[in-house]
């Protein structure tokens, strides 16, 4: 038979005042109600607990053993059912994992970091890498964070809090053609470009928008990371076409330059399970994490949302 853990508390208030009035008082019980709930302490006990002796009480030898350990349990399961404490990062020792791709660890994680080391010198951020946008790791406690683009292949439950919001540009190496003069549509479609699509596919929704005006792009290449295509254009006459904020820091001498034409910014979002929503550690870091991409270059204006 499972047993009423409510009677810990009983038993506890008695074995502390010493009488049933007392007890009752305590718990704001009546003095009959408290009288049967120490009725069922004996039965369950098989020990009498408190006897008469004159006009009080007096514990029985069993009673006195269990004195310590009952308050010790009472006191353990009132912290472990009282709401948690804000977190304080000082002394807050504990790892996270974030699974990012790498524009945003190059572009956000130094300052991140470094941020941590002062605020929180126990914490430790490690950094995974994104292979695809599957929530399965979130869900199963992989992860603590996850950032990206919301799409339709993220879960449902999951939270989200908006980072900044991010625009493409098109960029080439310093000695490109197109740096000299406008870059217009027909010199956009005209020159040779390296497509980014981690899942291999050999058109994006710059190509709908071309077909749109009768043209058609030369795609040379397909790499599946934002810095292996700058990479490339470092080298070479082509063309990539990026997120402007998450590849900031691996631009370096590269050019940058503004799209001929209308293309739906993105906006980069942290991701976590609802499981972790009310950790205070968590949700301290979240607002770190939001804080640092809220500084200049970066923007936010959102809130944790369902």
């Amino acid at each position: 038979m499972t047993p009423d853990f409510n009677l810990l508390i009983t038993l506890d208030a008695l074995l502390e005042e010493g009488s049933v009035a007392g007890a009752a008082k305590r718990l704001g019980l009546s003095a009959s109600a408290m009288s049967r709930a120490l009725a069922r302490l004996r039965e369950t006990t098989g020990d009498p607990l408190l006897v008469r002796a004159g006009r009080g009480l007096i514990p029985t030898p069993r009673a006195q053993i269990l004195r310590d350990e009952v308050a010790r349990l009472v006191q353990e399961t009132r912290a472990v059912l009282r709401p948690q404490q804000e977190v304080d990062p000082a002394s807050l020792e504990r790892t996270f994992r974030l699974r990012s791709s790498d524009g945003f660890v190059e572009a956000v994680g130094p300052a991140l970091l470094a941020r941590l080391a002062v605020e929180a010198p126990g914490v430790r951020l490690h950094f995974l890498a994104k292979p695809d946008k599957e929530s399965g790791p979130l869900r199963r406690g992989e992860l603590d964070f996850e950032t990206g683009v919301i799409g339709a292949t993220t879960a449902p439950e999951l939270r989200t809090q908006a980072l900044f919001q991010d625009h493409f540009v098109a960029v080439v190496h310093p000695d490109h053609p197109l740096c000299d003069g406008t870059l217009t549509v027909a010199r956009y479609a005209a020159a040779r470009h390296v497509l980014v699509s981690r899942r291999g596919q050999p058109h994006s929704p710059i190509d709908e928008i071309l077909a749109g005006q009768g043209r058609r792009r030369t795609i040379t290449t397909l790499v599946p990371g934002f810095a292996t295509a700058l990479a490339l254009v470092r080298e070479s006459n082509l063309v990539a076409t990026v997120p402007h904020l998450h590849c900031a820091s691996l631009l370096g001498d590269l050019v940058t330059l503004p799209l001929p034409f209308a293309l739906p910014g993105i906006r980069v979002a942290l991701l976590w399970h609802p499981s972790q929503d009310a950790d205070p550690g968590h949700r301290w870091l979240r607002a770190l994490i939001r804080d640092t991409c809220a500084r200049p270059p970066y923007h936010t204006g959102a809130t944790d949302t369902p």
